[in-house]
């Protein structure tokens, strides 16, 4: 596995989302046990950079993350996210410092490490200053507790803010050949202030795999159920996206999700996507990407293509993101 930068934090290329292991997606928490191997199976394939946060589940990702790693804490690089659990009582998000000190010492406790790789910002949190959670952040990071901080679906205004006050590693955004929304501005700040992007849903909440074209066999509970862009007339629109993508594959010999993840490679140094799964033939094919050239001309049309019909997540989420 090639590896890239964030910031001054080295990952491989391709890491490893363990959020759907525990909540969300259809079969999330029924098998440790198989969630565990593919963890172990990841870290033998060099797909090191692991991400998790305290509210998936909440707690119990962090501690199906700590189990899997124990006794190979140091082979590992481990991403978490704190902000969208209070631990002072305050209702909605909580970036106050008070209640980061008392994040970070639980996900320190669940993931059994003595320090954090990349510790970020789940969402900006409105009621509380960014210059504040990120100087309570450069605290930790003196204190040895964290190595290197981020920040998750923040504006560009708010990235050069934070950075300000203490260099931002990675800003974690959803991007992928169905959200391209960080080109516009925060991929053009990232790229002038040396920070990475952590594309999260870099396969579309799997769609971009070619293997979702209704909603049957999704369990009841499945969030996307409720996505816009799997809803209604969005959904058959969207399939347009994943039969062109399933065009370049057939070209180069290889699955739709494997294209989707080569493109995004292909952006340029310093993006480090993280597709998630609990499958270990399912993390093999993904990681196999980092061996997929794709030509310019492939590249070109993939670019082409018009991003998904809906917005990506409901309402009440789109006002957490972009701030």
């Amino acid at each position: 596995m090639q590896s890239t930068s964030l910031g001054r934090l080295d990952v491989p290329r391709i890491g490893l989302g363990v959020m759907g292991m525990s909540a969300y997606y259809t079969g999330a928490g029924r098998d440790g046990a198989e969630s565990i191997r593919t963890i172990r199976r990841a870290v033998d394939l060099g797909v090191t950079h692991l991400d998790t946060a305290e509210v998936y589940g909440p707690y119990v990702n962090e501690e199906l993350l700590g189990r899997a790693i124990k006794g190979r804490r140091d082979e590992v690089v481990l991403a978490t996210k704190f902000g969208l659990v209070s631990h002072t009582g305050r209702p909605g998000p909580d970036s106050t410092p008070a209640s980061i000190h008392t994040a970070v010492d639980g996900s320190l406790r669940r993931l059994g490490t003595d320090r954090i790789d990349l510790y970020y910002q789940h969402r900006v949190d409105p009621n509380t200053p960014i210059e504040e959670t990120v100087g309570a952040l450069r605290d930790l990071v003196e204190a040895g507790k964290v190595l290197h901080i981020g920040l998750s679906e923040a504006a560009a205004t708010t990235v050069r803010r934070a950075h300000a006050v203490h260099p931002v590693a990675a800003v974690q955004s959803e991007y992928s050949l169905w959200t391209r929304d960080p080109e516009a501005e925060v991929l053009p700040t990232l790229r002038e202030l040396g920070i990475g992007l952590v594309p999260y849903a870099p396969l579309g909440h799997g769609f971009l795999t070619g293997d979702i074209r209704t909603l049957d066999g999704l369990d009841a509970a499945d969030w996307r159920r409720s996505n816009p862009r799997f809803t209604g007339d969005n959904l058959t629109r969207n399939l347009r996206i994943v039969d062109q993508v399933r065009e370049v594959a057939d070209e180069v010999g290889a699955t739709p999700a494997q294209v989707a993840l080569a493109w995004l490679l292909a952006q340029g140094d310093g993006i480090a996507p993280i597709p998630g799964t609990k499958r270990i033939d399912r993390l093999e094919e993904n990681s196999a990407a980092d061996g997929i050239r794709l030509t310019p001309g492939q590249i070109a049309r993939l670019n082409n293509l018009t991003p998904a019909s809906g917005e990506r997540h409901a309402e009440p989420d789109m006002a957490a993101v972009d701030q």
